[in-house]
Formats: structure tokens, C-alpha cells, sequence
């Protein structure tokens, strides 16, 4: 499948000094699940400097998804997957949203003003739209492209944690664990019935969020588009914070995962 950003050299954004945007963990061939971190970092190209925010701002949610890629690495390892994660914070740019949606490049985060994404010109924005999301995605693509020409079966897994609690939209947010959707339903529902044999879960479904098919990006168009069956995991980031938290998740995830997928390929052959 062509990728659908275009190809073109990247503007001079990042330099020598700043990290690869893509990281990835190989895994094992062979194995059905594909996993990608879209908010795992929180790196500042050094010629942003640090947005006009203080350390606290640049460390908390609207930065990253706290605690999502050590859950995603667990994963990696125990389902020897193979996992493609975003080194790059999302005030950067929001690698889970297409170049053109409102909040790909956010003045505004949780309340927060960003001084560093006010006013950009096309020519800024594309520059971290052609340094940063695009090698990215690309490499997703590349990889997933590789799968399908192998006949290989793939289940999507992207793995993302949400705040207890929004300073801009107070609302309870009671859910330890969210599955998010869009149109397809397949291994998400067979994921869900797992999940629900865990009586000591509070589940959302498509809470606290759901799939955007016009602007997210990672399971429209790796997922949707492809018709690959995928699921997308929301985890509290609180449940994340204790010391071990997201190595028991991993483990606890990975078997569900394991169980679903078992269930779930024999029907699609």
C-alpha cells in the first residue's frame, strides 16, 4: 500500500544532536501482532527550544502518554512482537492526527497555551509534519507492506494511556482500561470478551475516547484503511505510576491478547 504523505526530502529540522524520531523493537517474525506507541516521547527538536513551557508542563499528559511505552515495550517482549513507537512529544506534533486536523500542531493543550506552535506558517508546520510524522508512519507502512507481501497475518495493537482528569474539561474518567473503535469491530469485541472475564476492571468502551476516522491517524488509516482487524488500548495513567505497574499490565494484557488472538484467527481463515 503507498504511503499516503508525500515522499518529499525533510526541511531542516532535526540536527545532529537530535534523537531518530522512529524507534522500533523487532520481535519475532512470525508473530501476529504488529504494535505501534504513537505519544511514547517527550524530545523537543533542540531548534524549538522548549516551546515557551516550563519542565512541568513539557513532562505531564499534553506531553506524552505517561507510562504507555514501557507498556508497549512489555508487550513487545512477551508477545515477541515487533513495536514502532513516536521518540517525539506530541506538543511537537501529534503523531496520532492527520497534517490537516485541528489539533495536529496544538496552541492550546489541556489549558495550557504552547508560545511555540502560535502563528506557525505552512512552511513550519510542514517541516515538522516531513521530519517527524511522516518517517514515522512510513516506517509503520513499510513494515506492515512487508507483512501482507509474506502472507502474513497481523493484528494491529496500539497502546496509549489517558489522564484521570482534564484541567480544561473536568468529568469523571473512572475507567482503569479503554477500547477504541471505529468501524471495525472484530478483534476489539474478541479482546472485550476476555477483558470482561477480569471482574476487577472498569472497562470504557470507546471511552474516555473513541477512534476519530476524519482526523486520527494510526488505526484509520494502518488499521481501517487496510482492513487490518486491530485494537486500540486507553490506560489510566495513574494505574501506570506505582513502581512495576506497567510490567504487571503487560503481563496481564499480553495474555488476554494471546487468548483473543486465539479465538479470533481460526475464525478469519
Amino acid at each position: 500500500m503507498a504511503h499516503p504523505l508525500p515522499l518529499s526530502p525533510s526541511p531542516l529540522l532535526l540536527g545532529p544532536g537530535d534523537p531518530d524520531p522512529v524507534g522500533e523493537r523487532s520481535g519475532e517474525t512470525d508473530s501476529p501482532f504488529f504494535l505501534v506507541c504513537d505519544h511514547a516521547g517527550e524530545a523537543i527538536p533542540a531548534a524549538l527550544g522548549d516551546l515557551g513551557l516550563p519542565p512541568e508542563e513539557r513532562r505531564r499528559h499534553i506531553a506524552l502518554d505517561l507510562g504507555a511505552l514501557a507498556v508497549a515495550e512489555g508487550l513487545a517482549q512477551r508477545l515477541r512482537a515487533p513495536l514502532v513507537f513516536q521518540r517525539y512529544s506530541r506538543l511537537v506534533i501529534d503523531c496520532n492526527r492527520k497534517p490537516e486536523a485541528p489539533d495536529s500542531i496544538a496552541p492550546l493543550a489541556d489549558g495550557t497555551p504552547v508560545p511555540g506552535n502560535r502563528e506557525l506558517s505552512p512552511a513550519e508546520r510542514t517541516a515538522r509534519v516531513e521530519a517527524i510524522l511522516r518517517p514515522y508512519h512510513a516506517r509503520i507502512a513499510r513494515r506492515l507492506d512487508a507483512r501482507a507481501a509474506a502472507g502474513q497475518a497481523t493484528l494491529l495493537v496500539s497502546v496509549h494511556s489517558f489522564t484521570p482528569e482534564l484541567r480544561a474539561r473536568p468529568v469523571e474518567r473512572p475507567w482503569d482500561l479503554g477500547l477504541c473503535w471505529g468501524r471495525d469491530r472484530r478483534f476489539t469485541d474478541s479482546v472485550l470478551a476476555e477483558l470482561e472475564q477480569e471482574r476487577d476492571l472498569r472497562l470504557g468502551r470507546n471511552q474516555p475516547y473513541d477512534v476519530d476516522l476524519a482526523n486520527d491517524y494510526s488505526i484509520p488509516v494502518h488499521g481501517e484503511a487496510r482492513g487490518l482487524p486491530y485494537v486500540e488500548f486507553e490506560i489510566r495513567q495513574d494505574r501506570l505510576a506505582p513502581a512495576g505497574a506497567p510490567e504487571a499490565w503487560a503481563e496481564r494484557l499480553a495474555a488476554v491478547l494471546t487468548r483473543a488472538a486465539g479465538s479470533f484467527l481460526p475464525r478469519e481463515r
